[in-house]
């Protein structure tokens, strides 16, 4: 029997889904999954997603040698390390390291995907290291897109319509969300940042003034590592 590929256009959506029969792929292009990955890459020993900034400070009372980095609406939140700029998550600044994560939209989605039979962490920069483990993995996969506010963005989908694009010739069933995001990242995927530029997300980060994150987002294949959750923590799937 074939297996599903689907699409969760938003957080929101996810109690439609029975999660447990899925391996999920969990997406916030701009900014927490690229840093996540690319914090993996770069060798951190594991990053731990919470919901809330509260979690993340009640990090410090349990000692230990933690990185804290939280974000709200794109801004690094006071008090922390810094927050989810992939900028952040160099070799330098995370090698051998733990680093406590929460983030306006990606960890939430990742929180409400807890059931899933695995839940991997995907963006452009390790776009076809992470199609080519899906393709082998004959199982339902979920991409989560993470959105903004629990509302659908443009991002996001259409990075899960290019994971549809390379698994769409295997033997998977699509939906009609998936199907949506493939022909919206065939409009874009020649230029994606010129695609991308319209998007609301795109216009309060140039607000905040990290142009530079956005076009690091928007890389592909910078990376073959894929962060997976194994227990509380995202680490590097062996």
């Amino acid at each position: 029997m074939s297996s599903k590929l689907e699409v969760c256009l938003t957080p929101a959506l996810i109690p439609l889904y029975d999660v447990e029969d899925y391996i999920v792929v969990v997406i916030d292009i701009f900014r927490a999954t690229t840093s996540i990955c690319y914090g993996i890459e770069n060798g951190a020993e594991a990053i731990i997603p919470v919901s809330q900034v509260e979690e993340c400070s009640a990090y410090l009372e349990k000692g230990g040698d933690y990185l804290l980095a939280a974000e709200r609406n794109g801004e690094v939140v006071e008090g922390f390390d810094f927050g989810n700029s992939p900028f952040s998550y160099t070799k330098e600044k995370v090698a051998g390291k733990t680093i406590v994560l929460t983030t306006t939209n990606g960890t939430h989605a990742l929180h409400l995907s807890r059931n899933a039979k695995k839940i991997v962490i995907g963006a452009f920069i390790n776009l076809t290291a992470i199609c080519n483990w899906l393709k082998q993995q004959n199982q339902n996969i979920l991409l989560v897109c993470s959105g903004w506010k629990n509302n659908f963005n443009l991002e996001d989908t259409l990075f899960a319509g290019a994971v549809v694009e390379q698994l769409k010739d295997s033997d998977f069933v699509v939906d009609d969300p998936a199907i949506a995001a493939n022909d919206l990242y065939q409009l874009a995927k020649d230029d994606l940042d010129k695609y991308l530029k319209k998007t609301s997300h795109s216009e309060r980060l140039k607000k905040l003034g990290i142009e530079a994150d956005i076009a690091f987002c928007l890389k592909v294949d910078l990376t073959t590592a894929i962060p997976v959750l194994a227990g509380e923590k995202l680490v590097k799937l062996k």
